[in-house]
Parts: structure tokens; sequence; C-alpha cells
């Protein structure tokens, strides 16, 4: 079993790494001190479990989890922290176990056995979780993090969809329909294949050949409107 350790506290992760030590078959193949740092060990090691602090600087063990859940092959997450206060939202990240500081062994021991019955592809329940503030881009082994804010629009291509956003494109490995859910708020379908962000919408224009588009704020050229969005579209304008 290969384990990642993220915390970011050093006596933490050492005290974690030697009651590893200690289990017959474990590895653990990288420590990361804070959220990203995992995510990137992630990519690069594909672990089967991620030894999860919650409360990090930057993007915390709960966004982590979030982002966990799309990798494939999905590592199982158990939490390791200092608060039992985050146990509810813990387990709706679908952390298989959660353990509070300082870790006991036999606690770590059974955690270790509940994620060896591990089944990978469960179907991810995230109705009442916390909405991301990052979309996460895999690329060759690594990952680029791209906050919220900065995307423009969303264009699905394929298997993929592509994140046109402030530094440029990105792909990313999720469903347009799975982000019109999550995101919703955020975002506004104009067309079968393509949300933008609702503040990027400057205006909507009829083309010479009929076809109504939207004008974006950071756009290099308008995007097409669907006819079966542009009454939606305009009653969205109306509330901006």
């Amino acid at each position: 079993m290969k384990v990642v350790i993220a915390d970011d506290e050093p006596l933490a992760r050492e005290r974690l790494r030697g009651l590893l030590r200690e289990t017959a078959g474990v590895e653990v193949v990288a420590e990361a001190g804070d959220g990203q740092q995992a995510l990137h060990a992630c990519a690069e090691h594909a672990p089967d479990l991620v030894l999860l602090d919650i409360a990090m600087p930057g993007i915390d063990g709960l966004e982590a989890a979030r982002h966990l859940a799309a990798f494939e092959p999905r590592p199982a997450v158990v939490f390791c922290t200092a608060y039992d206060a985050h146990a509810l939202s813990a387990f709706e990240a679908e952390a298989i176990d959660y353990l509070v500081k300082p870790v006991r062994a036999e606690r770590l021991a059974a955690a270790i056995e509940r994620v060896r019955t591990f089944a990978a592809g469960r179907e991810r329940s995230s109705r009442d979780a916390p909405v991301r503030s990052h979309l996460c881009a895999r690329l060759r082994g690594s990952l680029r993090l791209i906050p919220l804010e900065d995307v423009h629009y969303l264009q699905a291509e394929e298997k993929y969809v592509v994140v046109h956003h402030a530094r440029g494109e990105d792909l990313i490995e999720e469903s347009l329909k799975s982000l019109e859910d999550e995101f919703g708020g955020r975002f506004v379908r104009i067309h079968r294949n393509c949300l933008v962000a609702r503040h990027e919408i400057v205006e909507l224009r009829r083309a010479p050949d009929g076809h109504t588009q939207a004008v974006l704020r950071h756009g290099k050229q308008p995007l097409e409107v669907s006819r079966r969005c542009v009454a939606a579209l305009r009653e969205t304008l109306k509330h901006l």
C-alpha cells in the first residue's frame, strides 16, 4: 500500500511515518506540508492512501479531498486532525476514517484495515458539500490548480472540458453537466457545450447570420448562444 502523508506540522508527519514503519505492507512514497503539495504528490505517485490533515495553509484538507475524489485511480482518504469538530464534513468528503491527534497506533492500524477493503468508484455525494474554490487540471503527471474567479468560460470538447481562464487554457476530466450542477450560481449555460461565468457576459447581440452571440469581458471573440438558451439567458442578464 502506497501512502502519502500531508500535514503542515513536521512532528506530526514524523509520528505518522514512525507508526507506518511498523506496519507490514505499507510504503510512504511522499510527504506534503499543505493541500496543494498533497495534490501534486498524489498526481505523481498515485497512492492508495492519503493521511490528510484538515487545518493546513492555502488549500485545506477538506478541499484537497474533494479534488482527490476526481483522481483516477482514486486514493482513499483518512483525516488526521487535532480537532473533532470537522468529523461530519470529513465523512461528507467520503473519508474512510477520521483520526484525532495524537494518533494512536491501534487506531491507525484499524484505519488501514478499512482502507484495504476500500471499494474504488463509489459515487461521490457532493450535494451538501462545500463548493470548491479551484478546478484541477492534470498535466503529464503534474497538475495545475485554477482559481474559479479566474475562469472565463468552460467548453466541452469530446471527453474533456476546456477551461478558458485568465492565464490561458487547460483541459480537465470532468463533465460540463457536473460542473453546472456544482457551480450553477457562478456559471450560466449559453449552449449545450458551453458554460460562461456570469460576470463575464457584457451583452447579447445578433450576428449577421441571425444567431445570437454573447460578448465576453475578456473573450477574444463572441460565443454563439443556442436558440433554446436565449430566453433564459436574457432573463439572467436582467439580474446581473
